[in-house]
């Protein structure tokens, strides 16, 4: 297709979906829908079919709009800047219709001539390829059951436990063709009911806006309004998105608003100037990822940040942004040395302008969509991340809880014969657990670089690490927070992750990891069906211990508590390969009680140590409780129980 119609082609004609409030706001860094102005948009004018491009290049002396439409050619269609100097060039080109490839070639004010794609496009060629491509989002959303009832699904007293996605390795066609994919329908075919039945109750993406270079994972963003070609057209991708929703599965999106690459069609030095990077490099680069950082002081890089945080939200039904990079952003001095970062006008370390911006983003998020939510990725302790901005706080929903994970992790990792000494940093997470409102995180991030798989961070035999890896995810589901686990975790992925190839899916013919798998799935319905496990999973009155310092037998016990007076669960772990047999545990109510889900279950290729039938509470005062539960505790487990009489 060339996208030419059989009509000669005219002039650039005067033409702007521009108000003057439009620049106002677009100015004053708070217009978020420029998706609806900028970019190519098909239209008809004075009743003659074609499209309309708006672009903006502040230092720009010449623009045009080249494309298959008119051979490339770098003259002919010349955009018109507006009167208002808002730094906007635009023009409708008649007979340019969907499907047609183009970029901007811009000449700058210091004579540089740069060849760039639309900041805006809504589609991109797939790469190598670089161009543009007009591409209108049409699309007929079968969803509604779903966006309405979304508030229940997504709010912070509701379970949330997501399964975290890389689409172009989840599965391939050919596991040994990197340049092979399925396409988005394909992907929805198989991915919306696994998610389903291993009982996930979101997925989270990882960038699916369009990328040049593979190796980012997505990370590396010069198409911010575009799903990536790789997989299809953006319909298709919506079309995967309403399978989720039509199948009850919210889908969280990664969003990467900190940095860019320095693609010659991308963003950077967009019209031969510093457009949307701070000029400073101290400021606007960024060591770790060798990117350039967004100029979060300059309110028409705040818009287009605002607008596409919103157009994934408006044009996509996507239910939660994660947001990348958070701590990279919100201080100058993140992986810099001493006198590589400028402090700010106050001597500090913090990018005010930066924190304003995130500020912005959250009180717009949650005024447009109040059924959404954002998720910080922050690994410090900035105050406040998920409070509310009127309280000096970010204003994200949640945040992933860094601490938790690295000090668990650290934990697991370590034989069970010195984990006694070390039980107190494992608990330590609870000290600050309710400071914010905390997502508990094992990402992809966590399995990549030579961290190796979670399995084989896990110590001992294989019965030994299959079992560890069971009592990691029945800790983490039953401490506060919300829940994110990267795919292949879910059944003992043995190797790291590698986007090149896709999971090892024939592990499932093995026991040892069919057992884990079936233990994440039952683990899961526990949370989702257990109100004790999340309506107060962000508040203290959700969490008591009941054991906390039985360092010699690396043992712990807590209770979860929902609303409703009575609604509560027994959490017991045995952290060590030894059956402890006859152990009494103090609790605060007495009655008959029942084992719900023990991780040593024989379905999970566990030894078998369960508690099978009622368990009877005695009125006997132990560990300052006024009842006692004796139970067996399971090796390398953990068991779950609940009262069914008082």
């Amino acid at each position: 297709m060339t996208g030419v119609i059989n009509r000669p082609l005219q002039t650039v004609q005067p033409f702007s979906l521009f108000s003057s409030g439009d620049i106002a706001l677009f100015q004053a860094g708070s217009h978020y829908r420029l998706y609806e102005k900028f970019g190519a948009h098909t239209l008809e004018y004075e009743g003659v079919p074609g499209t309309y491009f708006a672009v903006w290049a502040p230092d720009a002396a010449f623009v045009a709009v080249m494309g298959d439409f008119n051979q490339w050619d770098h003259y002919t269609h010349t955009l018109l800047p507006r009167w208002d100097n808002s730094g906007i060039w635009e023009g409708f080109v008649p007979g340019v219709e969907a499907g047609s490839l183009y970029k901007y070639f811009i000449r700058s004010n210091s004579g540089e001539v740069l060849q760039k794609g639309d900041p805006f496009a809504t589609r991109w060629e797939v790469r190598p390829q670089t161009a543009s491509i007009v591409h209108p989002l049409d699309h007929t959303w079968n969803d509604k059951k779903w966006m309405q009832g979304r508030k229940a699904h997504n709010s912070l007293n509701s379970p949330i436990a997501v399964y975290e996605v890389h689409l172009g390795s989840w599965r391939r066609p050919d596991p040994a063709n990197e340049e092979l994919y399925y396409s988005y329908g394909e992907i929805a075919a198989m991915l919306v009911p696994y998610v389903k039945e291993m009982g996930f109750t979101h997925v989270e993406l990882m960038p699916v806006m369009e990328h040049p270079f593979d190796g980012s994972w997505g990370y590396q963003q010069t198409g911010y309004y575009a799903a990536t070609s790789r997989y299809g057209t953006p319909q298709e991708f919506m079309d995967m998105i309403e399978a989720f929703h039509q199948a009850e599965i919210g889908v969280i999106l990664d969003w990467v608003p900190s940095h860019f690459p320095h693609d010659a069609h991308g963003l950077y030095r967009f019209d031969g100037s510093h457009v949307y990077e701070y000029a400073d490099m101290r400021k606007g680069y960024h060591p770790d990822w060798n990117s350039y950082i967004f100029n979060y002081a300059r309110s028409e890089v705040r818009s287009f940040l605002l607008s596409n945080a919103i157009y994934w939200l408006d044009k996509f039904h996507i239910d939660a942004l994660r947001v990348d990079a958070v701590a990279s952003m919100i201080h100058l001095d993140y992986s810099r040395e001493r006198g590589a970062w400028v402090p700010n006008e106050l001597g500090g370390n913090e990018n005010l302008e930066a924190i304003s911006f995130l500020k912005k983003l959250n009180e717009t998020v949650y005024a447009l969509f109040p059924d959404v939510q954002t998720i910080a990725e922050d690994s410090t302790n900035h105050y406040g991340v998920s409070r509310p901005t009127f309280m000096g706080g970010l204003g994200f929903g949640m945040k992933w809880m860094m601490g938790w994970m690295n000090d668990t992790l650290d934990y697991f990792k370590k034989d069970p014969i010195h984990r006694k000494w070390y039980q107190n940093d494992l608990t330590f997470s609870l000290v600050y657990a309710f400071s914010e409102n905390f997502m508990l995180p094992l990402s992809h991030d966590e399995v990549v670089h030579g961290k190796s798989p979670l399995l084989y961070k896990m110590p001992g035999d294989e019965w030994q690490k299959c079992a560890n890896l069971r009592l990691l995810y029945g800790y983490m589901y039953t401490h506060p927070g919300t829940k994110l686990l990267f795919m292949g975790g879910e059944f003992g992925q043995t190797s790291e992750w590698n986007h090149k190839g896709e999971l090892d899916w024939h592990l499932l013919k093995y026991a040892t990891h069919k057992g884990i798998q079936d233990f994440v799935k039952d683990v899961n319905l526990v949370y989702r069906q257990s109100t004790a496990l999340y309506e107060l999973q962000f508040e203290a009155e959700g969490f008591e211990w009941m054991t906390v310092n039985d360092y010699d037998n690396c043992v712990l016990a807590y209770v979860r508590r929902g609303k409703a007076a009575g609604d509560l669960l027994l959490i017991v772990l045995n952290m060590t390969p030894v059956p402890r047999e006859q152990y009494s545990v103090g609790i605060p109510q007495g009655g008959i009680w029942e084992e719900i889900l023990n991780s040593d279950h024989s379905k999970y290729y566990g030894s078998g140590v369960i508690n099978s039938g009622p368990q009877k509470a005695v009125k006997q005062f132990y560990n300052g409780r006024e009842y006692t539960l004796t139970l067996r505790l399971p090796p390398l487990g953990i068991t779950i129980l609940k009262p069914v009489t008082v």
